[in-house]
């Protein structure tokens, strides 16, 4: 089972960027996707990119302009780059990983989950 922390988070300004790390230490053999999500105060929590096993990508609409998303196999470590970055884009970051293939976004299909990293992006 993956074991994932983030880190990378913290404050930036409008326009500015941000990148995000998350270091999977536990077992990835049977992970097939990594993903990001996000979830601001009062919101819900939503996906922002995935990026499968084989490199493949997907993206939220709000973010798929702006952010990036990759991994480091040797590492172990999944990175989403932000640039540009928007007061709306504040809250808390996720790193998760699923058994099932990249495009099943739902939060319900990634099973193992780090502690999240917090974003503030001021204008």
């Amino acid at each position: 089972q993956a074991q994932l922390e983030e880190s990378g988070g913290g404050l930036v300004q409008a326009g500015g960027s941000l990148r995000l790390s998350c270091a999977d230490s536990g077992r990835t053999s049977n992970t097939l996707q990594w993903g990001w999500f996000r979830q601001a105060p009062g919101k819900d929590r939503e996906f922002i990119a995935a990026i499968s096993r084989t490199g493949g990508t997907n993206f939220a609409d709000s973010v798929k302009d702006r952010f990036t998303i990759s991994r480091d196999n040797a590492k172990n470590t999944v990175y989403l780059q932000m640039n540009s970055l928007k007061p709306e884009d504040t809250a808390d970051y996720y790193c998760a990983a699923s058994t099932y293939p990249l495009g099943l976004r739902n939060a319900a299909y990634f099973r193992s989950w780090g502690q999240g990293t917090h974003v503030t992006v001021s204008s």
